[in-house]
């Protein structure tokens, strides 16, 4: 580390230009991985919230936007519930709607329906759990748009009303919208058109005819896995581990593909400006190179020495890239979706270390190629 700490000292303007472009880098690479993590819960807290295993929709349901399309009957769902592995399967309804709250102010809401007492009821952070038929759970983030308990919320175009009763443990939200859990039945006479204007009751609900929900939801035995294939060439249907499921919420895959592209080529750029900027750094010392090498100094050493000041380089400017990408984050305004988690951006920094230290090694490298007699005036 001698030598290098000797360049660092003198080169100082050099150096600390090089250090402010990945200091630059890291501040991307922890907003982009902060975006990033922000539009996945954005988009599908709702879902990652569900202790699910997986989801099982009609056959032939396109993936994009399955939620909203798949319609399954109570056979099918029976069929999944006698599945060798399966502990729990339950009928799921999903639908965005448009709603109106007691001051006049509109909103849009993703229901979620389940059976009041199902393994899909969610925890509660305040109020009560779903019972009656007009009982919503709404998720936490609503409060934002003047949500609270008793709050009435009036379905557009159908007038059904149905009041706040509690609200979810943390952000529920699908397809960037506010969830709202709903009693499986009230969601029924929604999708079968004989909602009431006014608030549902049991006496709405008599003689229907429509025992069709959106998905099956899945829960496995402890530690067994479903033979997802097998339910489906029973079922009828095409199911989804949780995970995968994310794709079939509105704009999932093409945000996240996005975003990922972009960092790949961040990242790209990170190995290519560290090499180039080393690539020149070892030709401009070439003649300083040849003198060692001429008096002794082995080519591992001088190897060694090149890299622990690229490491130096990239360690220290990465950190202060990451601490102010960090008070960026913080600083960023309540609307947008961005969310600051420990671990992307620690696979952010590590990534941008490991291939700025690829790009520098493949330009010092050729400190390995300059000749001895350089020194000696032999290349004259």
């Amino acid at each position: 580390m001698f030598l290098a700490l000797r360049e660092l000292a003198f080169a100082k303007g050099r150096f600390s230009l090089m250090g402010a472009v990945i200091a630059l880098i890291a501040v991307l690479t922890v907003i982009l991985s902060g975006l990033s993590s922000g539009l996945v819960n954005d988009g599908v807290s709702g879902l990652k919230a569900l202790p699910v295993t997986a989801f099982a929709f009609d056959e032939g349901t396109k993936t994009d936007n399955a939620f909203s399309r798949s319609v399954v009957d109570q056979e099918q769902l029976e069929t999944w519930a006698e599945q060798p592995g399966v502990a729990e399967a339950a009928p799921m309804g999903t639908s965005i709607m448009n709603a109106v709250i007691d001051e006049g102010t509109q909103v849009d809401v993703t229901l979620f329906a389940i059976e009041p007492g199902s393994f899909l009821a969610p925890e509660i952070s305040e109020g009560k759990n779903l019972g009656a038929l007009d009982g919503l759970v709404v998720s936490e983030t609503m409060r934002e748009e003047g949500v609270e308990i008793g709050t009435v919320l009036t379905l557009d175009r159908i007038g059904t009303e149905l009041k706040v009763v509690g609200f979810t443990d943390g952000q529920a939200t699908f397809g960037h919208v506010n969830v709202a859990y709903v009693p499986l039945t009230t969601w029924r006479m929604i999708a079968a058109g004989i909602a009431p204007e006014g608030v549902p009751t049991a006496e709405d609900a008599k003689g229907m005819d429509f025992n069709y929900s959106s998905v099956v939801a899945l829960q496995a035995v402890d530690g067994t896995t479903l033979d997802l294939a097998a339910g489906d060439a029973a079922a009828t249907t095409t199911s989804m581990t949780l995970q995968e499921s994310f794709n079939a919420s509105p704009g999932y895959q093409a945000e996240t593909m996005t975003l990922d592209m972009i960092q790949v080529f961040l990242y790209g750029i990170c190995a290519m400006v560290v090499g180039a900027f080393f690539s020149v750094w070892t030709i401009q010392r070439k003649q300083e190179i040849a003198v060692l090498r001429a008096i002794g100094a082995p080519v591992r050493y001088l190897l060694r020495d090149g890299m622990s000041q690229a490491a130096l380089l990239l360690l220290l400017f990465t950190a202060a890239g990451l601490g102010l990408g960090v008070a960026m984050g913080l600083a960023m305004p309540a609307g947008m979706p961005f969310d600051l988690e420990g671990g992307p951006i620690a696979i952010a920094a590590a990534l941008t270390v490991m291939l700025g230290l690829i790009g520098a090694a493949i330009s010092i490298i050729r400190i390995a190629r300059v000749d001895p007699l350089i020194a000696l005036g032999g290349n004259r």
